[in-house]
């Protein structure tokens, strides 16, 4: 087993739907080891607090312990559940796959329903099923009572899938790594700077409902007042069938640092800064942007007098489904990267990214 294979396993395969995080929230407080504190802000976001040299400066690293999900809208008379998506959700990926319901007597599975393919006219053939066409199947049949199973509307829903091991063993196939993977760096970071001499102090922060409007981000980033802020999330590979050639993002070749994307463009300097550092550490990394769509640094860097701010990435395939592909030596470099850059993130240093 890898170096963090045991972490992301169990940081994926935990359930948290945005407004009900709280298993993966206490499957991240478990792998938290070296932080000093661990607190909460009003919505559940954890910070994890680790001390340097100095209290300040004092350096956020986000990363959404949420995940896309479902919530139940109503049972109907035949006793097939009605749903509402908690994030984006395309029809093309949700439609037959199986899920599980959290209700108050216990996990329920189900599998995505429609219509079937076989009596839709020509013209529905031809477009995309919408979410509020399909339903949940939980065992529908006359003469049984799905209410008994404890199902009531507002109970999520998340997405069945476990984390495997790929035929390449360099690759990692789960959901939820949008963003696991920015909660287990956050860990990974708190854990690994015990012992280095680092001249600010760190928050590990699991940020909640992000997918449905980065609001952990703004909440936590308020409590911490961060100088910095270092936001860990996917990025989009474009490596597989039908992508750009011409874009970066290929499996394997290290971190993303995000140029820009729909909520945010980063503090320059920052960004700078950060090239630099895995220029000179010889980390692998690609530039990359996303036109539409955000991060926890849209949120993180308006807050309060604004927050010079940066968006790490590691290239994913198939995000906002219910199973994505990872490298692992991408992960493992993103935590590298971060690494060196908090060994870096003086008072002096973080005073230049700003004016004064």
């Amino acid at each position: 087993m890898s170096r963090y294979e045991k972490l992301l396993k169990e940081l994926t395969e935990a359930h948290g739907a945005p407004g009900f995080e709280d298993e993966a929230i206490e499957v991240m407080k478990k792998h938290i080891k070296a932080a000093d504190e661990v607190t909460y802000d009003k919505l559940g976001s954890l910070i994890a607090r680790k001390k340097g040299k100095s209290d300040s400066p004092k350096i956020m690293i986000a990363g959404h312990i949420d995940e896309i999900a479902f919530i139940v809208k109503e049972i109907t008379a035949e006793g097939y559940i009605k749903f509402i998506p908690l994030g984006g959700w395309w029809g093309h990926v949700a439609l037959a796959h199986n899920v599980i319901i959290k209700t108050s007597k216990g996990d329920i599975p189900g599998v995505v329903g429609s219509k079937p393919p076989h009596i839709l006219e020509e013209e529905e053939r031809k477009k995309v099923m919408q979410l509020k066409d399909m339903f949940i199947d939980v065992g529908a049949c006359d003469g049984f009572d799905v209410k008994s199973l404890g199902v009531k509307p507002g109970d999520p829903i998340i997405p069945d899938s476990r984390f495997q091991v790929m035929g390449n063993p360099d690759l990692y196939m789960s959901k939820a790594f949008d963003d696991r993977i920015g909660a287990a760096a956050a860990i990974a970071v708190i854990n690994e700077i015990k012992g280095i001499n680092h001249p600010n102090t760190v928050y590990g922060v699991g940020t909640v409902q992000e997918e449905v409007g980065l609001r952990g981000a703004g909440t936590a980033a308020h409590v911490i007042d961060p100088d910095v802020a270092i936001v860990a999330d996917v990025s989009l590979a474009t490596d597989s069938l039908g992508s750009s050639k011409e874009t970066p993002g290929k499996l394997g070749t290290g971190p993303s640092i995000n140029i820009m994307d729909g909520t945010m463009i980063p503090n320059r300097h920052l960004r700078d800064f950060t090239v630099k550092i895995a220029e000179k550490n010889k980390i692998p990394f690609h530039f990359s942007s996303i036109e539409r769509g955000g991060t926890d640094g849209g949120r993180i860097h308006m807050s309060r007098a604004g927050v010079p701010s940066i968006y790490l990435g590691i290239a994913t395939r198939y995000i906002h489904s219910h199973t994505g592909i990872i490298h692992k030596g991408d992960f493992e470099n993103l935590v590298k990267l971060i690494l060196e850059m908090i060994k870096k993130l003086d008072r002096k240093t973080v005073a230049s990214f700003t004016r004064s």
